[in-house]
């Protein structure tokens, strides 16, 4: 720790060069004029954005894109809620990211000061948690604590409002090796117990079939879910935020189901007599009407949020924990008992299904079809490329078109479309 006494302004860029933070998205205004000033002196690249929405969404794709939190900052009054959308599309997708907004002095907090706006009490319902930091001393602590809380458990938006002050005044600067928040405690490892009946219930089964969200991407859990997948021999279905967790074009992919997905991933669903959930939350454009989705099918569902499992669907097995664990638990109980039986009557159906229902579109000769053009990029990009969609109906065609191989190449809103 030094004795020196710096700005807050600083802390804040300190602080975020130790969380690993290199890029950040904003605009300009003036209650965080302080805190620009320190960015011209840092080696951190800042983003200058044309509105702080965009800044918002500027960082909530580059989480998406690189796994890392995403860092946006706006100024006070008009800046602050600005930023709404990009966050509450960020909450819907459970994508990490620290939001930095500036604010009126303390003493003018709640006196409708110019260019004040509560934008702790608007966010509220859509970050993960947000702070009001009250003094310099505690800055660089609730810095800890926001990234610590944006990338842990479920991922999520965190926001930090600055008082004007707050960035003005010095004091000595130290940051935390780590935080312990009492009321904070994500579940990783995932009940040993739920985890073994559950691989029991899917031994027993005769028609399982996996359905792959985007928690297997923010825990890191693709290799493990396609080794388990390579052990078990089981379907694979992926929703939006999911595609690239299994080769979209291998045999025992079924691409993405419901509203907009294959005939052969609903109709598999559907006839399913067991439903493996891993990192999802059964949304309306996947089950449709919640009584005649997967009628057969005992479920088990994996979530590190609590709050997901049985909120939507009724649950035979539910396992709080982490999706990288809990498969790891899994291919490491399957490796070594080697006692797996592969289904292989139920495949047999399931590439029949594929062949009876494939993705089809009549091509023209006097006018390019969407279909066409998302297979010219599959050739050219050779899954190497990134895309990214606005939403809609070239969305869709972009989700079920393009060869879909790895995670973090498709970057698309979910939740909030």
């Amino acid at each position: 720790m030094t004795t020196e006494k710096i700005k807050g302004a600083k802390i804040l860029l300190e602080s975020l060069k130790c969380e690993g933070v290199t890029d950040i998205f904003g605009y300009p205004g003036g209650s965080v004029l302080e805190i620009y000033d320190e960015i011209f002196d840092s080696d951190i690249n800042h983003f200058l954005v044309r509105h702080e929405q965009a800044a918002a969404h500027a960082a909530d794709g580059y989480a998406r894109s690189s796994g890392k939190v995403g860092v946006c900052l706006a100024t006070s009054g008009p800046g602050a809620p600005n930023l709404v959308t990009g966050i509450a599309t960020a909450n819907m997708d459970s994508i990490p990211m620290v939001a930095f907004t500036g604010n009126v002095a303390l003493g003018g907090i709640g006196k409708d000061s110019f260019q004040e706006a509560d934008i702790t009490g608007i966010t509220m319902p859509i970050t993960k948690h947000n702070f009001l930091v009250k003094s310099t001393k505690d800055l660089a602590e609730t810095i800890k604590k926001a990234f610590y809380i944006a990338r842990s458990g479920r991922p999520g938006p965190v926001l930090i409002d600055l008082p004007k002050d707050i960035t003005q005044n010095r004091v000595a600067f130290h940051y935390p090796d780590k935080v312990d928040i009492p009321s904070y405690k994500p579940t990783i490892k995932g009940n040993i117990k739920q985890i073994k009946s559950a691989l029991e219930l899917i031994k027993k089964s005769s028609r399982p079939v996996i359905l792959s969200g985007g928690g297997v991407v923010a825990s890191g859990a693709v290799e493990e879910l396609r080794k388990f997948v390579r052990l078990t021999r089981i379907p694979v279905a992926m929703t939006l935020l999911g595609l690239g967790t299994y080769p979209y074009e291998d045999e025992l992919s079924l691409r993405m189901p419901g509203m907009h997905g294959t005939a052969y991933a609903n109709y598999s669903i559907h006839d399913a007599d067991c439903l493996i959930a891993i990192g999802m939350r059964f949304d309306d454009r996947i089950t449709g009407k919640l009584d005649t989705f997967a009628p057969k099918a005992k479920i088990i569902h994996v979530d590190i949020d609590p709050a997901e499992i049985g909120k939507c669907v009724p649950v035979e097995i539910p396992i709080v924990g982490d999706a990288k664990y809990v498969l790891s638990e899994w291919v490491s109980i399957l490796t070594q008992e080697a006692d797996f039986v592969q289904k292989k009557e139920w495949l047999d159906e399931v590439i029949a299904l594929r062949e009876k229902y494939p993705l089809t579109y009549v091509d023209s000769s006097d006018s390019i079809k969407p279909q066409f053009v998302m297979q010219t990029l599959n050739d050219m990009t050779r899954g190497k490329a990134i895309f990214c969609t606005e939403v809609g109906e070239h969305q869709m065609w972009a989700a079920q078109w393009l060869n879909h191989q790895h995670p973090r190449h498709f970057i698309s809103s979910g939740g909030l479309g």
